[in-house]
């Protein structure tokens, strides 16, 4: 799985876990992409065990679902946020080095 990827899934399994009850179609609102890349990612990650999908058998609209974070799912939810945080540490650091050096150069 690449980068892109990664953060993919990992905006989708928040949402997810913050609100089950949310249609794909708000869940792709709230993410800021289409319906039918959700509807992609939704399906992926139930076909790896990450989500599961379940329907509300007594509701009228037969397109009600609910979509719940499996224990894998909150492992890779919890692993790819460590990931998240890893590079953006890195990045943090990174950007800390070369604002001292560009400090340490207007000095001299």
């Amino acid at each position: 799985m690449n980068k892109k990827e990664n953060q993919d899934y990992l905006e989708v399994l928040r949402s997810v876990h913050k609100n089950p009850n949310a249609s794909q179609r708000d869940l792709a609102s709230e993410l800021g992409i289409s319906l039918g890349k959700l509807n992609y990612l939704v399906k992926a990650m139930a076909n790896q065990g990450l989500i599961k999908i379940n329907n509300f058998s007594n509701s009228k609209k037969k397109f009600d679902y609910i979509y719940l974070l499996t224990s894998e799912g909150l492992r890779h939810k919890i692993r790819l946020t460590r990931r998240f945080m890893d590079i953006k540490l890195k990045e943090y650091d990174q950007l800390k080095k070369e604002i001292e050096i560009s400090d340490s150069n207007k000095k001299n």
